[in-house]
């Protein structure tokens, strides 16, 4: 007998959680990698992909390991499971990714690369962070605040980005 997944209707829910965590990873990752110097874009690329893969990956081990394990059988539907439903995490480096990437056609230096990079990641957390409590039905009051809450962890990293550099 094939077991069902206890959770249905989370493989159609996206992982806004994971989303709002992964993009302030890659601006984590941007904010602090000009404390290393100037470097190529292309290794600023690698970087964010490569950290967002990497917890991507981290976060399936752990829901597997943590969750799963205790709960129910492990079975390649549950490890595809799961790995769908926290791809948000590895997904929000995409955009600051390609920021980076187009940077050149905009005639950006490292540092206004790097810049541009952050605002793409903390503009995709403050409008992943509100879009999930619209889609949650939240009174306009809670949205108002989600988006200032998670604008102000954003300035955090920025002040933090600024005061690194200088």
């Amino acid at each position: 007998m094939r077991r069902r997944n206890p959770e249905p209707a989370e493989a159609t829910v996206r992982n806004y959680a994971g989303a709002v965590y992964g993009s302030l990873l890659a601006a984590s990752v941007i904010a602090t990698a000009g404390t290393l110097g100037t470097f190529p874009r292309l290794q600023l690329v690698v970087m964010l992909l490569t950290t967002g893969l990497v917890f991507w990956i981290t976060h399936v081990y752990a829901r597997l390991v943590g969750d799963r394990l205790a709960h129910q059988a492990l079975s390649w539907e549950t490890i595809r499971h799961e790995a769908r439903a926290e791809w948000p995490i590895a997904q929000a480096a995409l955009p600051p990714a390609a920021a980076v990437a187009v940077s050149p056609s905009l005639g950006l230096g490292p540092g206004d690369t790097a810049w541009l990079a952050l605002g793409v990641a903390l503009a995709e957390q403050v409008a992943w962070a509100t879009t999930a409590v619209v889609k949650a039905g939240a009174p306009r009051r809670l949205v108002a605040v989600t988006g200032a809450v998670n604008l102000l962890l954003g300035l955090v990293i920025v002040a933090a980005k600024t005061v690194v550099q200088h």
